[in-house]
């Protein structure tokens, strides 16, 4: 634990009656950064550069109502805790294609290994467009049954979601066991599961706009998996609703498209994807400058109705 303490102000001196405050105490973090005290009170957040936020003030400088003595600079036990901006959350269970697909479609080297958990921490990649255009993407860690209650990544991985624009959850078409004493979750289970964590964790996700992608399609029986659930994808929950109610979710996560790929072997499926990612963004920043929009011409109406109502003033 490191320890920072804001300057103490000086005292009063033979040349100087007002002593000089202390520096306030600043330091450069991150931006995603959030500030929490000892209690679990949040102190506030630091979500864009150049933004500044002081923690402990510096101490006053000796005056007459403080006998001329300088006093102590403030300090404060604090956590900095950092969620990931990103304008894409990268979503899945372990091995499903996570790391293949940031490192073809970003520029990101991320580890990748035919085994779960290669990830074990976040890695944030950028699309870069011909037109210099570009977009972040957060790998996160693979989620496992119970993270909302923080087993696996749990939190470690959950958290970052929050800061995201858009989610793309990625699947692979053949399930997912995390490990022999585990049950085998098919393709359709594992989207159940998934949305059912996020829904735990904090049902607000549900909210945000998702794009599914159905990855390693260039293996075996793969096809002839994907013409058996394709009806079944765009009625999600019809088949949730065959599921005991600790299983499946509440509310259904709207994909606002379903791609099947393959991350590993097709450059075509990736830049269809890149393609999709780019086009999805655009609509929803339009969306939110029309919802803007509204919300000023909203308020500017009801100032002008406030004037009339009031009548003319005289100054």
């Amino acid at each position: 634990m490191k320890r920072y303490i804001a300057k103490n102000g000086r005292h009063s001196s033979h040349n100087f009656i007002l002593g000089t405050p202390g520096e306030d105490l600043k330091f450069e973090v991150p931006v995603g950064v959030t500030l929490i005290t000892d209690f679990g009170k949040k102190i506030g957040e630091l979500n864009e550069e150049g933004e500044e936020l002081v923690i402990a003030k510096g101490g006053t400088g000796g005056h007459p109502k403080n006998g001329f003595l300088g006093t102590k600079g403030q300090a404060y036990p604090i956590k900095l805790d950092l969620k990931l901006i990103a304008d894409i959350g990268l979503v899945g269970f372990p091995n499903a294609g996570k790391s293949t697909l940031l490192k073809a479609i970003s520029q990101a080297k991320p580890k990748i290994a035919s085994y779960p958990f290669t990830t074990v921490r976040p890695n944030l990649g950028i699309l870069t467009y011909s037109d210099l255009r570009q977009i972040s993407m957060a790998d996160l860690p693979g989620l496992i049954e119970g993270a909302h209650a923080n087993k696996g990544m749990g939190h470690q991985f959950l958290k970052h979601v929050e800061r995201t624009k858009l989610i793309l959850m990625i699947i692979d078409i053949h399930g997912f066991q995390l490990s022999p004493q585990y049950p085998h979750r098919s393709c359709l289970e594992t989207i159940m599961l998934l949305i059912k964590e996020l829904e735990l964790y904090n049902e607000d996700l549900l909210n945000k706009p998702s794009m599914l992608l159905i990855n390693k399609m260039d293996s075996e029986g793969s096809i002839e998996k994907y013409k058996e659930i394709k009806d079944q994808l765009t009625n999600l929950k019809g088949f949730f609703e065959n599921y005991p109610e600790e299983m499946r979710p509440n509310k259904i996560l709207k994909f606002c498209d379903i791609i099947p790929m393959s991350a590993k072997e097709s450059t075509g499926d990736v830049d269809l994807v890149k393609d999709r990612l780019r086009k999805l963004l655009d609509v929803l920043a339009d969306l939110e400058a029309e919802e803007e929009d509204k919300e000023k011409a909203d308020l500017y109406g009801k100032m002008r109705k406030s004037m009339v109502e009031r009548g003319p003033s005289l100054v």
